[in-house]
């Protein structure tokens, strides 16, 4: 049986017909201005923050950028909000848990907020929990007061020199080279100043600055320990030593012991190396000595601890040898 004929002829246009409905049509709208857009995006800045390992869902694109600054800069805890009220530490909202059970600290926290035109905010517990969360403080025992700052102001190195060289006794600076760790940063800044020392110097590059956390792990001592920081950390030690300050660093293989330190008496700089490597190359041959301290079985010491029992025996040796 042969095949049947296509009856399929050339396909025929409308002959003008609807030309009237492609009449006063708009041109394609950019895709930003399209119902889709926001959603869409949403959806890759998620997938995009999953497949880096942030495990935190991304922000929408419109969420106010100020907000999100201020959040991060949420101090917790009782002492730590009470030091930088006390200190003046600049700051806009203290937030207080409504089932918050009263004390001396909790008081003079809210008459210094009052005093200082910040605003008080009474909130559930939950609430209090859900701002530490979302300023990367889950879980953070906040104690019912959370006090909003604003960042931190560091000073210059120079700035910092000028303030060592203006106290009565002979200039105490901790030098950081590269300690990342926040939680290092702030012990480092307590055993700082329960030692006299007249602040700290870190990198602007690749180590731990001032936080929340950093607050909170030095008890709000940095509400009078300044903190400056160096582009070039060794540029800073040289100009400091041509002020006439001496440089000590701090490593397990060093020339001589902190025990028997002469230059303690002096005006001084402690430089803490990283919690790894410890010492940088260009910043051990910055120091003029290379000091270690004396331990028993362990291999080495924490950051922190290592500059706590340093700052003690500088005091000792000072003390000492004013006696």
């Amino acid at each position: 049986m042969p095949a049947k004929k296509s009856k399929k002829g050339p396909t025929k246009g409308s002959g003008g017909k609807g030309r009237r409905s492609l009449e006063a049509k708009k041109g394609t709208l950019p895709a930003e201005q399209r119902h889709w857009y926001d959603g869409k995006q949403r959806s890759k800045a998620i997938r995009r923050a999953t497949a880096e390992g942030s495990g935190t869902q991304a922000r929408s694109p419109h969420t106010d950028t100020d907000r999100r600054r201020i959040d991060s800069d949420l101090l917790v805890g009782r002492n730590p909000v009470l030091e930088a009220l006390r200190a003046g530490m600049p700051a806009s909202r203290l937030f207080l848990s409504n089932s918050l059970d009263s004390d001396d600290r909790v008081n003079e926290a809210a008459r210094l907020a009052g005093e200082q035109n910040v605003e008080v905010l009474e909130v559930t517990r939950a609430e209090l929990d859900r701002r530490c969360e979302s300023s990367g403080q889950p879980g953070a025992v906040h104690q019912g007061m959370v006090l909003r700052v604003r960042p931190y102001r560091y000073q210059l190195p120079e700035e910092l020199l000028e303030r060592s060289l203006g106290s009565d006794a002979p200039p105490l600076i901790v030098a950081l080279d590269g300690v990342t760790d926040p939680h290092n940063l702030g012990a480092i800044a307590r055993s700082a100043a329960a030692f006299n020392a007249d602040g700290l110097l870190i990198p602007e590059r690749r180590a731990a600055g001032v936080t929340a956390t950093v607050w909170k792990t030095s008890a709000g001592t940095l509400a009078r320990l300044p903190i400056a920081q160096a582009t070039n950390l060794t540029r800073a030690l040289e100009t400091f030593k041509k002020a006439g300050l001496f440089v000590v660093g701090l490593d397990a293989d060093g020339d001589a012991l902190i025990t028997d330190l002469d230059l303690a008496g002096g005006p001084l700089v402690v430089v803490v190396g990283s919690e790894g490597k410890g010492l940088s190359r260009l910043v051990r041959e910055s120091c003029d000595v290379v000091a270690s301290i004396p331990i028993g079985n362990a291999e080495s010491l924490n950051a922190s601890v290592a500059a706590g029992v340093s700052l003690y025996e500088v005091a000792r040796l000072r003390a000492a040898q004013n006696s």
